[in-house]
């Protein structure tokens, strides 16, 4: 009698389970908001210069790649003249930005205040210049596609754009402008919910944008994360770093665009502190394996610290021993569920071999597995790390032949991200499921 009383009783908390999710499931509020946080270059960026800048040149004093608005800011981040020489330089030395030893922290060039315009929204991630929308287009395709099954910008889709330049630290150690960005990102993450009927949050970030991120949460209170994380789907990211950014800090990077010398910006690319972060992490690469090989000396991902010296970057040295470092010992485990999207099969830098030509010129290329930026290893690193351990979930994502940008436009990618987000959505909720 008492086991047909209670199976009664589970089958009408059962019902009133349903009816409670089809209300949840409305066409009115049936969808978790989304907060998309870009990747490294992912979103544009302003800055002003004041009486302080002190330009190298003539042209750099008098240039600016678009037109001021009635206080001095102007887009630096993108404009298609940083792509010529003489402007390259003068975008160089006002996208610097500077270590302080004894602040522990860095900070702009002297003289140039920069700031992100339209965080909250996915303005200033669609494309990295309205002028050039077809050749800057960066999360239009993804939008779009999330605008198709019923999301909102602004109502239930939000935008989390940053000054990618600035990285974080490890504990203990300050880093101003991105942990302001980490605050403004927990503060739009608990508005979203409650404008959206208390309805938890889907993060869903590409690149860089995942490893904050993933810092963000294990920052945040565990009973912040479940109160207002529904789930974490990551696009791409590099959880242990990449060979490729050994390429940048060595011998500058142009990530592809004709015409840039890639020595005119390796200062520049070498002075940002969230590329310091992309170093590849000895958690996650072989330390015993180089990755790249120079005159009488080979580098693995546990002799970083030799490779800035060599290059001739010493001041890098400090940074990436006390900072970086110690916040890539461990990928930590953020107690909310995981998706992680990834490309494979796409030809992606695995060893350097500069030989006796110096870090000047551009080193010959082994190739490996990987999404033509991040390698395999890293893509795959929270699987690695979290395999076996208790309440966490990690879900992969392959899908071959898909870059590291084109994951965020490729129809293939776009099904299956939306596929994704469609079954979140769909979820009945854990707190009912507990009750029986």
């Amino acid at each position: 009698m008492n086991l047909l009383y209670r199976m009664r009783i589970q089958m009408a908390v059962l019902s009133l389970a349903i009816i409670f999710c089809a209300c949840k499931t409305s066409p009115t509020n049936q969808l978790h908001p989304v907060i998309l946080i870009p990747g490294n270059g992912g979103n544009q960026l302003e800055a002003r210069l004041t009486a302080k800048y002190k330009p190298t040149s003539l042209l750099c004093n008098r240039w600016y790649p678009v037109k001021k608005d009635p206080d001095g800011w102007f887009r630096i981040w993108f404009d298609p003249t940083v792509l010529f020489g003489p402007f390259t330089k003068c975008f160089s030395e006002r996208m610097m930005i500077y270590y302080d030893p004894d602040e522990d922290d860095y900070h702009n060039a002297p003289g140039v205040e920069t700031r992100v315009p339209y965080f909250g929204s996915t303005q200033s991630l669609l494309y990295l210049d309205p002028n050039l929308k077809h050749i800057t287009t960066y999360m239009e395709p993804l939008v779009r596609s999330l605008e198709e099954v019923g999301y909102v910008s602004g109502k239930n889709l939000f935008g989390a754009p940053y000054d990618f330049r600035y990285g974080l630290a490890a504990q203990g150690h300050p880093s101003h402008v991105a942990s302001k960005f980490i605050s403004d990102l927990k503060n739009l993450i608990e508005s979203a919910c409650v404008s959206n009927g208390g309805s938890p949050v889907i993060l869903l970030s590409h690149s860089l944008g995942g490893l904050f991120a993933l810092q963000m949460l294990d920052r945040a209170a565990l009973s912040w994360r479940q109160k207002y994380i529904k789930h974490f789907i990551a696009l791409s990211a590099p959880w242990g770093g990449t060979v490729e950014e050994m390429r940048t800090f060595a011998s500058g990077n142009t990530l592809g665009v004709p015409l840039v010398n890639p020595l005119l910006v390796r200062e520049q690319q070498r002075s940002s502190a969230s590329n310091l972060w992309l170093m590849p992490s000895p958690k996650v690469f072989d330390t015993t394996k180089p990755i790249v090989i120079a005159k009488n000396v080979s580098y693995t991902s546990s002799n970083i610290a030799h490779f800035l010296q060599d290059i001739g970057f010493p001041e890098g040295v400090h940074p990436y021993k006390m900072r970086i470092l110690p916040m890539v010992e461990s990928l930590p485990a953020p107690h909310v569920p995981v998706t992680c999207i990834v490309g494979s099969g796409v030809e992606t830098p695995e060893m350097l071999f500069y030989g006796d030509r110096g870090f000047d010129k551009r080193p010959d290329i082994v190739y490996g597995d990987g999404d033509g930026t991040v390698n395999m290893v890293s893509l795959l690193a929270l699987e690695s790390a979290w395999d076996g351990r208790r309440n966490q979930s990690v879900k992969l994502i392959k899908i071959p032949g898909v870059s590291h940008t084109s994951v965020l436009k490729d129809d293939t990618a776009l099904d299956k991200l939306i596929g994704e987000i469609s079954h979140i959505n769909s979820e009945i909720s854990t707190s009912l499921v507990h009750w029986f």
